[in-house]
């Protein structure tokens, strides 16, 4: 196995978080656009319209930090997760790796950039080839960057990359067919660790499994961060989850991110209407916390990403919406709350807290 990496460069405390200090900025987000087009006819066709999946996300990852991204299904967190891992282009925007554009890369550094940001799929079934056994799928990659592991070495180090991640090295020659769907899912995470990643783009890597088995995939992925120092984009839409990972939180709505901060901030005093309303229907498990929360309902549907609403996108479901609402969209900055959100009339407002996944 590889060496733990070092934490990377301490930064200012205005910077540090709730876990500890941000090492340097490897990934930034900056305005990022995805629209896939709508087209009418069957000869001749035509383009419609389009749909703004991803629409001006700004983010930025810094080395060892874990950022979660959250929102309803729909919202663009897996379009987010295909971007900066290159399985789609952006239409818009730019994705910087340790300071370079990411469109601009080519030859070794694209290659580089390829093998250093891997990610975690959300389907443990559909992501693992049928025909492949075990120790193929995880040293596939090696074929590619055969600069990572020395060819005489590479069944020794499948079989360590498979005990590190909680499975049987010997199971190096059976098939994605033998096992449940968690152990499926170390198995894609040992072939994300066997490029030996800076960054690990998890795309709800826990939403197709067991609640039991949820909490001990979580507690590998934090161990693994623990030993080698990598950073998250940790996705997923159970804000428990996301609240024992990650340093800090974005949350989205329609493309965007409304509301950003550290896990204390978001989860104590969230300040964007869309944020509390899904902090309020997290389900309580600790019977002394029930009926001390008010449970906040949105009205209506989440708007089509073909056709968003004029100004906040929030409005139409928004019980603060004024005039203001459809003609200016709302900048995400801090109005006083003490982390940025993208509404008008922002105000933190202290909730029951989420209960912490063990």
């Amino acid at each position: 196995m590889a060496e733990p990496r070092p934490s990377g460069a301490s930064v200012p405390a205005s910077t540090q978080t709730a876990r500890g200090a941000m090492g340097e900025a490897l990934l930034e987000i900056v305005d990022l656009q995805k629209l896939f087009p709508l087209t009418q006819g069957i000869v001749f066709r035509k383009t419609v319209g389009h749909v703004r999946a991803v629409d001006g996300v700004n983010l930025t990852l810094h080395r060892g930090e874990t950022v979660g991204l959250v929102g309803e299904s729909g919202c663009g967190k897996s379009t987010v997760a295909k971007l900066l891992v290159a399985l789609e282009k952006p239409t818009g925007g730019t994705i910087r790796y340790k300071g370079e554009d990411v469109a601009k890369m080519g030859g070794r550094a694209l290659k580089r950039y390829r093998r250093e940001v891997q990610i975690i799929f959300q389907d443990p079934y559909g992501s693992l080839n049928p025909r492949m056994t075990v120790g193929d799928i995880v040293a596939e990659g090696w074929s590619v960057h055969a600069d990572v592991a020395p060819r005489k070495g590479r069944l020794q180090r499948t079989q360590e990359l498979l005990e590190r991640v909680g499975l049987n090295p010997d199971y190096v020659n059976r098939y994605p067919h033998q096992f449940s769907g968690g152990q499926r899912q170390r198995i894609g995470i040992a072939r994300a660790l066997a490029m030996q990643p800076e960054v690990i783009v998890c795309d709800e890597p826990v939403s197709a499994l067991d609640v039991s088995v949820q909490a001990q995939v979580v507690n590998l992925l934090e161990d693994l961060q623990d030993d080698f120092g990598m950073s998250y984009l940790f996705i997923a839409h159970d804000l428990s989850v996301v609240r024992h990972l990650s340093d800090r939180i974005a949350v989205m709505y329609l493309g965007s991110v409304v509301e950003e901060g550290t896990e204390a901030q978001v989860y104590g005093s969230p300040s964007h209407p869309y944020t509390q309303a899904l902090l309020s229907s997290v389900p309580l498990h600790e019977p002394a916390l029930r009926g001390q929360k008010d449970r906040i309902l949105l009205q209506g549907d989440v708007p089509s990403p073909a056709d968003p609403p004029s100004g906040c996108r929030f409005r139409t479901r928004c019980w603060k919406a004024q005039d203001i609402c459809a003609t200016e969209p709302p900048a995400l900055i801090d109005r006083g709350q003490g982390h940025p959100a993208a509404c008008h009339f922002a105000e933190a407002r202290e909730v029951v807290p989420v209960e912490v996944a063990e």
